[in-house]
């Protein structure tokens, strides 16, 4: 591995050949390059550039001096930072006015996930931990007055009461504002819930005599709560960005860092106190009402509905719109039916999942199969599940759908709700306690049941053996070399890895690709992919070492890495249009969803939509065999790897 002098040595001599620190505009990267924005162009030297031990090579493109790197791209790009050169994150923070690109829904998706996929998993931390703390208190009331259940249920609790805080971050870096303005609004917002709650925990707030009301300049102040609130918190940081837009073509650089915090807080918390906090609360209030009608009225019919499709949602990337809903639940009645009928949807998968297992004669598949029911029976990570097994075989996937609506539709009769944010699982089932419990585990159940009992005995076309795990023919040929080259590879001459296709579409042989330095193989073998539709998933088992928006490194568990590059020159979106499943660090199998990518996005911006998917350290082995070209699909053998 190399040192941290080594990125330090190469980022010290990238900048004197692109013309000094005075010379950067600003160099942000992507999955394998530096990509400059230079003053001058006429004072880097691209020769020296290309010299340079550590570079691969160098382009020009789109009024960018692009560096190439490698997989190490990501250390030398701190590297510059800690010189003093203006960087950015890499991954491209999204343009808050990106409304041009990508249809509503696109845009839509791309907003709420960029809000909450942040801390969503906190958020499902600390309500898997308040879902245990109420099983423990029902079945220990003494418990529950302790000082010991107290800390714990702090701990649990103060995230989603303080949730206008998180939420102000991940808007505020979304439509790039600044974070910590957001946070004082936000805070604002907190600060003000507290009016009329008389003492909490001991302390009796005296900063406003609720009695009396609140007027601002003679106008009077409709309250409400603003604990937990997700719209009002929003708009009103979406509101602050804009003004920080504005003024800042007004105020003088030299006044800037502390005017324009005063302005913004002193309009945008009135204005929200005033207008955008009663506004979003009708609509809050609206939501909560239409879903109440709908179980109050005909509950089976909301279950089975979401109980049947919630999984095809999950494919198209749509389910993220349902977040916003689920928390605005939580505030509003104080519990959530929309995420206790996804119990029997999350949970059908592993049924069906277990069926496949006993019944199928791949070994691959079933080495896939297990793991993927255990991480959606105990988490609800049903990902794995559904492109690797279900999605692929078809029959199970719609299998499970119909038990996950039979199943949906007797937790929602038997009105099971979550009273905390709960990624369905089999441990999480016990938020359920206080609102139909039995219903949401009888209809678990019953969905778990028709998923495996519909898949073992309709059951479904198995894949071949050969077709996973026997070589492509002309792996079989190759000379097996010993390898030269650096890498982590461990597998031994005779061992072989399947890399599978991440994207359904038509392989293109590299060299045919638009993209000079993926083709001409300089960061690696593979293949391109001209996707038709926009799932991306994992094409091996192992862990996600780097993230961006456009772009996914992988390590397989024998030591094979793999780049995943949606599109060409896609850097440019700064995201838009993309939708990460995973961060760095995710342990992923195949068919582990990667991202989700709106294709028409990526066309309207005039690029190619051709996913790139390499072996970067192919010189480590003996040989990497492509698939040839023609159509392909998600999970269906892409590349041999050879040791």
């Amino acid at each position: 591995m190399a040192s941290a002098s080594k990125y330090q040595t190469i980022a010290e001599d990238v900048l004197r050949g692109v013309g000094g620190k005075e010379n950067v505009a600003s160099v942000v990267h992507c999955a394998t390059r530096l990509r400059f924005k230079l003053r001058d162009r006429d004072k880097a030297n691209k020769e020296t550039v290309e010299a340079t031990p550590g570079v691969i090579t160098v382009m020009e493109s789109g009024g960018q001096f692009q560096v190439v790197i490698g997989n190490t791209v990501g250390r030398v790009h701190e590297a510059l930072g800690e010189l003093g050169v203006n960087i950015g994150d890499g991954g491209g923070g999204d343009d808050g006015d990106a409304a041009s690109s990508g249809n509503f829904m696109a845009r839509a998706i791309d907003l709420i996930t960029s809000i909450f996929t942040p801390f969503l998993w906190v958020l499902a931390g600390t309500g898997l931990l308040k879902a245990l703390l109420s099983l423990a208190a029902k079945i220990s009331p003494e418990f529950a007055t302790s000082g010991t259940y107290n800390i714990w249920y702090a701990a649990a609790d103060a995230c989603f009461q303080f949730l206008p805080i998180f939420i102000a971050i991940t808007t505020a870096r979304k439509f790039k504002g600044n974070i910590y303005t957001a946070v004082a609004i936000a805070g604002a917002l907190v600060y003000t819930a507290t009016i009329g709650l008389g003492d909490l925990g001991g302390l009796t707030l005296q900063a406003y005599d609720a009695a009396e009301g609140l007027d601002f300049f003679g106008i009077p102040v409709v309250m409400v709560s603003y604990l937990s609130a997700v719209i009002p918190t929003i708009l009103a940081v979406y509101a602050q960005c804009k003004l920080e837009r504005l003024l800042g073509r007004i105020i003088p650089d030299s006044l800037k860092n502390f005017l324009m915090p005063m302005i913004v807080l002193a309009v945008i918390v009135p204005v929200t106190f005033l207008a955008i906090g009663p506004v979003s609360d009708l609509v809050s209030t609206a939501i909560a009402d239409g879903i109440g009608w709908l179980w109050d009225t005909v509950p089976w019919l909301g279950g089975a509905l979401l109980g049947a499709f919630w999984q095809v949602f999950v494919i198209f990337g749509v389910h993220w719109g349902f977040v916003p809903i689920m928390t605005q639940e939580l505030v509003d009645p104080g519990y959530s039916y929309l995420t206790a009928a996804l119990f029997p949807a999350v949970l059908a998968q592993v049924g069906a999942v277990v069926a496949v297992m006993i019944r199928t004669r791949n070994k691959a598949l079933r080495q896939v199969a297990g793991p993927a029911a255990i991480s959606g029976f105990l988490a609800g990570i049903t990902e794995p599940a559904i492109y690797g097994v279900t999605l692929r075989l078809k029959k199970p996937f719609i299998y499970a759908c119909i038990g996950g609506a039979v199943g949906g539709a007797i937790a929602a009769g038997g009105k099971a709700a979550t009273d905390v944010f709960a990624m369905p699982g089999a441990i999480t089932i016990t938020a359920t306690l206080n609102h139909g419990f039995l219903s949401a585990v009888i209809g678990t159940l019953v969905a778990i049941g028709i998923a495996f009992v519909l898949t073992l005995v309709l059951g479904f076309k198995d894949i071949p053996e050969t077709a996973e795990t026997t070589p492509a023919a002309p792996a079989a040929k190759s000379p097996y070399t010993p390898a030269t080259g650096g890498g982590t590879a461990t597998l031994t001459e005779t061992q072989v890895v399947e890399v599978t296709a991440p994207v359904n579409g038509t392989v293109v042989p590299l060299a045919e690709v638009s993209d000079q330095v993926f083709a001409s193989g300089a960061l690696g073998k593979g293949v391109g992919i001209v996707p038709a539709g926009g799932t991306v998933v994992s094409p091996v088992s192992g862990t996600v070492v780097s993230v961006l928006p456009h772009a996914y490194g992988l390590l397989s568990d024998d030591g094979v890495e793999v780049l995943v590059h949606i599109g060409i020159n896609t850097v440019g979106l700064e995201g838009k249009g993309f939708t990460p499943a995973v961060q760095q660090g995710s342990q992923v199998l195949p068919g582990t969803l990667l991202a989700t990518v709106d294709l028409d996005t990526v066309r309207a911006a005039g690029l190619d939509t051709t996913t790139i998917v390499l072996v970067t350290n192919a010189d480590a082995y003996a040989d990497v065999v492509p698939a040839p070209a023609g159509a392909t699909t998600s999970g269906a053998p892409l590349l041999t790897v050879v040791g």
